[in-house]
């Protein structure tokens, strides 16, 4: 078994419960520990955070899950032991174990549908510009409901005074996603102006690159 760090244990936090390898893991803080194979590593999520090093007799009853993840040969060597975070999506990132030539991934999934989903009902029982526009955004980025999409950030837009650069941004990619060239258009052309005025050049770029591809210049 490998502590996967010097000294104090390398710990994780979960803010919410999420499903590591296929099984559940309580939110919480863990040790991650491993042991290393030849075609797999078994990864230890303990629930005794504060040893030092590996404890000195392991505890199954702190054990909160173990998950065996498949070893893949890396092209270049990796000389010091590396955990990193890769393939983020709506509601899963891999965590990837690094050593040498040698990688070990485990899929860590957490319920952001359900989570957001459930937000955003509340919130329509008495929703501000903020919550209709985070709403609207939600459902564009995550592929749901475009129509509720547009309609929640044009309700958003009517109760804004002053819309900024990035809210119009949002919006014109939204009216773009429904299938709205020209109200898409419209609005980019309002947040490239806007973006000028506040000279953020990131805006601009993706403003004018979005106008180009919608044959706008």
């Amino acid at each position: 078994m490998w502590r996967l760090g010097a000294n104090d244990n390398t710990n994780i936090t979960f803010s919410d419960d999420v499903m590591i390898g296929g099984k559940s893991l309580k939110a919480g803080t863990y040790a991650i520990f491993a042991s290393p194979n030849k075609s797999n590593w078994e990864i230890v999520f303990y629930n005794d955070p504060s040893n030092w090093g590996l404890p000195k007799t392991l505890d199954e009853s702190k054990i909160a899950a173990k998950v065996t993840a498949e070893v893949m040969d890396l092209p270049t060597n990796i000389e010091t032991l590396t955990i990193g975070f890769g393939d983020l999506t709506n509601d899963s990132a891999t965590m990837a174990i690094m050593w040498a030539k040698t990688s070990v991934a485990v899929k860590i999934e957490v319920p952001t549908d359900k989570t957001v989903s459930a937000s955003i009902e509340k919130a329509m029982n008495g929703p501000t510009a903020g919550d209709y526009y985070a709403s609207a955004v939600y459902y564009s980025q995550a592929g749901k409901d475009i129509e509720k999409s547009k309609m929640w950030m044009e309700k958003a837009m009517s109760m804004i005074e002053k819309p900024a650069f990035y809210q119009l941004r949002q919006q014109s990619l939204i009216y773009a996603q429904a299938g709205d060239k020209q109200m898409a258009i419209d609005t980019a052309k309002k947040s490239l102006a806007l973006s000028k005025e506040a000279k953020n050049d990131d805006y601009i770029k993706m403003n004018t690159d979005s106008l180009k591809e919608w044959g706008a210049m």
